[in-house]
């Protein structure tokens, strides 16, 4: 069954929202110095930007759901869940099918997979996540 892979959290301020998460649940915010177009949403947009990756961990220490945080790239742009799913193409149809939207198409995260940025029928944004080594 699908599930949350990822979360994005767009900040005003990278350093103060930093401090914030890691002083509030003692999660490690560390640059991302990884290859690629940048982070995952910028990467739809064909920009590229820093990129901070979030690592959580569980109340026994073990490494939990992870995420990341950028420059907040709009006014109205929220946390982000990123759900893992097989196929990134079939899940664009199964949301189009059930009344939602794909507000940007699948694009590739170079050597790590495929996303694709959604709406449901409330309008909440999503994105669905394919991880594929071999994404160009």
């Amino acid at each position: 069954m699908p599930s949350i892979v990822h979360f994005e959290i767009p900040a005003d301020d990278i350093e103060r929202t930093r401090k914030f998460y890691s002083d509030l649940f003692g999660w490690k915010i560390e640059k991302w110095s990884g290859t690629g177009s940048g982070d995952l949403t910028s990467a739809a947009a064909g920009q590229s930007m820093e990129y901070w990756m979030v690592t959580t961990t569980d109340d026994k220490g073990n490494k939990a759901l992870g995420g990341g945080m950028m420059k907040r790239q709009m006014p109205e742009h929220h946390i982000t869940n990123y759900i893992g799913v097989k196929s990134v193409d079939e899940y664009m149809s199964k949301v189009k099918n059930l009344g939602g939207k794909v507000v940007a198409p699948k694009h590739a995260v170079p050597g790590m997979g495929y996303f694709a940025l959604c709406l449901d029928t409330e309008n909440n944004s999503f994105a669905i996540w394919e991880s594929n080594e071999n994404a160009k």
